[in-house]
C-alpha cells in the first residue's frame, strides 16, 4: 500500500493542451475535515486506508496543498441541456487534479468537485455543498456496489466556508475518481465551434486510450461509436432494473465511458412509479424514470451528430439502431434474473410488464418486494406478498402464471432459489430519506451516520446484523423529498 506521496501521475488529457482545459488552482476550504472516505477507492488508487485519518488528507482534498505532479485543469465542453443547446459550459466547480495510475497500470482522474471558480463558472460560485458532496459520494459507492457502472468517490472534506444557495450552507470537497471525465459535451463543443483540428485531437486521445481494441477493426471511429452505445444500452438496463432515476440526463453529464456520472436530484424508486420525476425542476418530466431509455437514445443521437465529421451518416444510423435491441436484451435478462428464472422464454418480457402494471397500482415497494420474493420457495413468497396488491385477482393471475413459469425453469431447492436471488437483488438502497437523515446529522457535525450508511450500502445483497432499519420502507414524509439541482 502506498503513502498520499507516493501517488505517481500520468496527466495525459492536461497535455492536450489550453484548448480543452485551462490551468487553475483551487480554493482551498476553511478548517477542513474529514466527513467520509471509501476504503474501495482508495484501494484503486493503492493507497493505505489510514492515510485518510492524517490531516495532510484533508489538507490534499480541501484545496490547501497540491502534489508536485498535479496539473489543476477546468475541462471545457458544452451540451444539451433539457433539450436546447448551450454553446459553452465547461468545469464550473470541478478541477481535474491529474491523472494518477496504479500498480495494476490502470489510470484514474482524480477530480475535485467544489475545488472554486474556473472560468466556466458563469453565474456560479465554483462551491458545492456537504449535502450535495455527501450525496454524490453514497450514490457512487453504492451503484459500484450494485453492479452499476458509476464514477467512483474518495471521500468528502467538509468545511466551516459559509456557501450561499437556497440558505446559508457550509462547503464542501468530493474527490472523483473515473478513467476518464470526457463527456459527449466535449465532442459537441469542438464540432460546433467548428474547430476540426481539435475534435479530431480529442478523438484521437479517446480512442487511444480509452476504446484501443477499435483499432483493429476497419473502422476506428464507428467501432468506438458502436461500443458507446452499447455501453449506454447496458448502463441504463441496470438503471431501469434496479430503479435509479438520475434526474439531469443533460449530454454534458453523460461519460463517453458508459458509467453513471454527474449526480444532481437522483433518486432510487420507493413505491413503483414509471413516470416517477427526482428533479423538481424538471416540470415537463423530460428526465423521468421511464424516460431515461429514450433520452438515453436522444443523447447518443446528438453525440453521433458531433461525430459525423469522422462517421458517416449511414454507418450512425445503423449503430444508433443497437441501442433499443441492446437495452432490451440487457434489461430482459437482469429482470428475469430478478425473478429468479435462469432460462428464458418468449412471454418473460410480458410476465416481467404485467408485474411492473400491478405494482403501479397499488405502490408496491420495488426494492423490498424483489428481495422477498426470494426469501422462500415461489408459491409461498407470492402468497406473503399477495396482501401489498390492491388488484388482488389481476395479482393472483399473475402470481399462478409466476408460480408455473418458476416450475418450468428448473427443480431448485428453496436454499438454491434464496442464494441465487438474494445475489441480485439488494436489500439495502440509497433511499432518498436514508441520505437525509445522514445529512442533517452531518450538518450538525456528527459523520456517524454518513459513515454507517456507506459501510451498509457497500454490501447492498448481504444481510446485515442490527442494520434492520436501512431495509425498511420508507415513512410518508420520505418518500416525498424535493431534491434540487442546487448545490
Amino acid at each position: 500500500m502506498k503513502a498520499l506521496d507516493e501517488l505517481t501521475f500520468d496527466n495525459r488529457f492536461a497535455r492536450l493542451g489550453d484548448a480543452f482545459s485551462t490551468h487553475v488552482l483551487p480554493e482551498p476550504l476553511d478548517e477542513p475535515r474529514l466527513v467520509v472516505a471509501s476504503n474501495a477507492a482508495m484501494a484503486l488508487l493503492d493507497l493505505d486506508p489510514a492515510v485518510a485519518e492524517t490531516p495532510v488528507f484533508a489538507e490534499l482534498f480541501s484545496g490547501h496543498k497540491l502534489w508536485a505532479e498535479a496539473e489543476p485543469r477546468a475541462m471545457v465542453y458544452s451540451g444539451h441541456q433539457f433539450g436546447g443547446y448551450t454553446p459553452q459550459l465547461g468545469d464550473g466547480r470541478g478541477l481535474l487534479l491529474g491523472e494518477v495510475y496504479n500498480e495494476a497500470g490502470e489510470h484514474w482522474d482524480l477530480h475535485l468537485k467544489g475545488a472554486g471558480m474556473t472560468p466556466y463558472s458563469r453565474m456560479g460560485d465554483g462551491r458545492a455543498v456537504l449535502r450535495s458532496s455527501i450525496r454524490e459520494f453514497l450514490a457512487s459507492e453504492a451503484l459500484h456496489a450494485l453492479g452499476i457502472p458509476s464514477s467512483r468517490a474518495l471521500c468528502v472534506i467538509g468545511s466551516s466556508t459559509p456557501v450561499w444557495r437556497e440558505k446559508q450552507e457550509r462547503g464542501a470537497m468530493v474527490l472523483r475518481l473515473a478513467h476518464s471525465h470526457i463527456r459527449f459535451g466535449h465532442f459537441e463543443y469542438f464540432y460546433y465551434t467548428k474547430k476540426p483540428e481539435q475534435q479530431a485531437e480529442l478523438a484521437e486521445h479517446v480512442l487511444n486510450l480509452h476504446y484501443p481494441e477499435c483499432r483493429e477493426q476497419p473502422e476506428p471511429y464507428l467501432a468506438m461509436f458502436r461500443e458507446i452505445v452499447e455501453r449506454n444500452a447496458e448502463m441504463i438496463a441496470k438503471w431501469q432494473a434496479y430503479g435509479f432515476c438520475h434526474g439531469v440526463m443533460n449530454t454534458d453529464n453523460m461519460s463517453i465511458l458508459g458509467i453513471t456520472f454527474d449526480f444532481g436530484p437522483f433518486a432510487f424508486l420507493d413505491d413503483f412509479d414509471a413516470h416517477f420525476i427526482c428533479n423538481h425542476s424538471d416540470h415537463e418530466g423530460r428526465y423521468s424514470f421511464s424516460n431515461q431509455v429514450p433520452i438515453g437514445q436522444w443523447n447518443l443521437s446528438a453525440l453521433a451528430q458531433a461525430l459525423t465529421p469522422f462517421i458517416s451518416v449511414d454507418a450512425l444510423k445503423e449503430a444508433l439502431g443497437l441501442y433499443l435491441p441492446l437495452y432490451q436484451a440487457h434489461y430482459l435478462d437482469l429482470m428475469r434474473r430478478r425473478l429468479g428464472l435462469t432460462t428464458a422464454e418468449d412471454d418473460d418480457q410480458k410476465l416481467v410488464e404485467q408485474l411492473l402494471k400491478l405494482m403501479q397500482n397499488s405502490g408496491v415497494d420495488y426494492t423490498l418486494f424483489f428481495r422477498r420474493l426470494g426469501d422462500e420457495s415461489a408459491a409461498l413468497a407470492v402468497a406473503r406478498l399477495r396482501d401489498d396488491f390492491v388488484d388482488l385477482a389481476g395479482f393472483d393471475a399473475w402470481a399462478e402464471q409466476y408460480k408455473a413459469r418458476v416450475a418450468r425453469d428448473g427443480d431448485y431447492s428453496e436454499v438454491q432459489r434464496r442464494e441465487r436471488m438474494h445475489a441480485v437483488n439488494p436489500l439495502y438502497i440509497l433511499r432518498n430519506y436514508l441520505a437525509q437523515n445522514a445529512i442533517a446529522a452531518a450538518e450538525s457535525g456528527d459523520y456517524s451516520e454518513v459513515r454507517r450508511l456507506h459501510e451498509v450500502l457497500s454490501k447492498p445483497f448481504e444481510e446485515q446484523a442490527g442494520m434492520e432499519q436501512y431495509a425498511q420502507r420508507p415513512p410518508d414524509w420520505g418518500k416525498h423529498l424535493e431534491i434540487s439541482c442546487s448545490s
